[in-house]
């Protein structure tokens, strides 16, 4: 049995009118999620005794936030005090609640750190993720949790997607009974990818800390293991922990993307090509012929890179520099010193000079996320009326669109779709009133609910 958890996210998506419906999902993918001594340190805050990491990634937030779906690889346990950085981790929990804040959905936690602070290490931050209700894979209290809980199925708005996670070992600490590290096994890997495959996912993402520290390129067992992984019915294969950049490449004629390193999404390194990352982002789009005929395929695939400056004042705060807005607004970030300016100014050209020269067709992503984006979502009440006597169908045959309930001034409505145009929202809209549901178009400027229409439009 396999544990399924329900994010309720939108999914961007539009409705044909012919033969076929064709609906998206858009992904984020983060690389190694750190916390060096002097990470915690900054986020300490001596007045109220307590730890905040809200203004380091202040910055990411529109840009985490913008994907249906954010994973990220978390590279600490969360063991509880005594807090300490390299080399056997263990960060607060305000880390945990900062990354849940600004939009991570999923965090992996299979990975070279995993068992730095022993079975307590394990175990606690198991139980952190669990209640915050972040859900997470890679790490396990014991053989029975990993045989219900993995893979992990990530139910989204009609897309159903399998995650696994597997690390090269541990850092030669054994993992303590009986608790459970996914260490990469070809074998074992197999059989997982075939009990994902029972669930008929839309997409199987295979998430690896593997290859060697602070090389650009890949290692030959990456590139090999990325192709088995690949035959076996991976569908995308995300890799960390070297710390650095490696190349991405979209395999388009095998509906393939495969990401070596996103190297550090936040850490306390400093040193030349450490000390910042990229992030990835995708969608996928599923397109429905018939009701028992739906492909779903790698629609677009693109990259922002991402800094982490630290302040050259006694306070030595961290915080995160998402790359597009800040060539564009590098006002707004103060990045204050020569220094720093010019560290900056090293990893962009740095990253784009490995980007632009091994990427296979995954360009950068240039633009800001706009907190003025336009969509149009179909609110349903939800209880239906009668149709002229008639019973009124379920919705049922919407699945595929996503069905959200939410609470608004009408009481309990659920939302179906997530559109870009007013045009293909009334379609599907006037069909659902035609069936005798109550129902009505909303338009949403920047996430916020702006403008009712009690029927669509003619």
């Amino acid at each position: 049995m396999m544990k399924h958890f329900l994010l309720l996210l939108q999914v961007g998506l539009s409705f044909t009118t012919g033969a076929q419906d064709t609906t998206r999902i858009s992904l984020l993918f983060a690389g190694d999620i750190m916390g060096h001594d002097s990470q915690i340190a900054s986020a300490y805050n001596a007045a109220t005794g307590q730890y905040d990491y809200t203004s380091c990634f202040a910055g990411m937030k529109p840009y985490i936030e913008s994907a249906d779906v954010a994973i990220g690889n978390l590279e600490v346990t969360l063991a509880g005090p005594p807090y300490k950085g390299y080399p056997q981790f263990s960060s607060p929990d305000a880390l945990a609640v900062a990354l849940r804040d600004v939009g991570f959905d999923v965090l992996v936690s299979a990975n070279n750190h995993s068992v730095d602070r022993g079975r307590k290490g394990i175990l606690r931050t198991i139980r952190v993720l669990d209640s915050l209700g972040i859900p997470h894979t890679g790490t396990f209290a014991n053989e029975a949790a990993r045989n219900n809980e993995y893979p992990l199925i990530l139910n989204k708005n009609g897309f159903t997607l399998a995650l696994l996670n597997y690390t090269y070992g541990t850092n030669g600490i054994p993992v303590p009974a009986p608790g459970m590290v996914n260490l990469i096994d070809t074998a074992q890997m197999r059989a997982d990818i075939q009990k994902a495959r029972q669930v008929n996912p839309d997409a199987i993402i295979v998430f690896m800390h593997w290859g060697n520290e602070y090389e650009s390129l890949p290692t030959r067992g990456q590139r090999q293991l990325a192709d088995h992984l690949c035959r076996l019915g991976a569908d995308l294969v995300i890799g960390s922990h070297p710390h650095v950049l490696q190349p991405m490449e979209w395999r388009k004629d095998q509906n393939k993307l495969v990401v070596y390193s996103l190297g550090n999404f936040v850490s306390g390194q400093r040193k030349r090509y450490t000390d910042g990352g990229a992030t990835v982002y995708t969608e996928l789009m599923k397109i429905r012929y018939k009701p028992d005929s739906v492909i779903t395929t790698i629609d677009s695939v693109g990259y922002f890179l991402q800094w982490v400056y630290r302040t050259e004042d006694e306070k030595r705060n961290y915080y995160m520099i998402p790359v597009p807005h800040a060539e564009k607004d590098i006002a707004a970030f103060r990045i204050k010193g020569a220094t720093s300016q010019a560290a900056f100014k090293q990893f962009v050209a740095d990253s784009r000079a490995l980007y632009g020269k091994h990427n296979i067709n995954v360009p950068e992503i240039a633009q800001i996320p706009p907190d003025s984006v336009v969509r149009f979502r179909i609110h349903v009440a939800s209880t239906a009326p009668s149709n002229g006597g008639a019973s009124v169908p379920a919705l049922d045959e919407y699945h595929f669109y996503g069905i959200e309930p939410i609470n608004d001034e009408f009481g309990t409505t659920l939302v179906i779709g997530n559109f870009s145009n007013a045009g293909s929202a009334n379609v599907l809209c006037k069909k659902l009133i035609e069936a005798g549901h109550t129902a009505r178009v909303v338009q949403y400027v920047g996430g916020r609910k702006r403008i009712l229409r009690n029927r669509p439009e003619d």
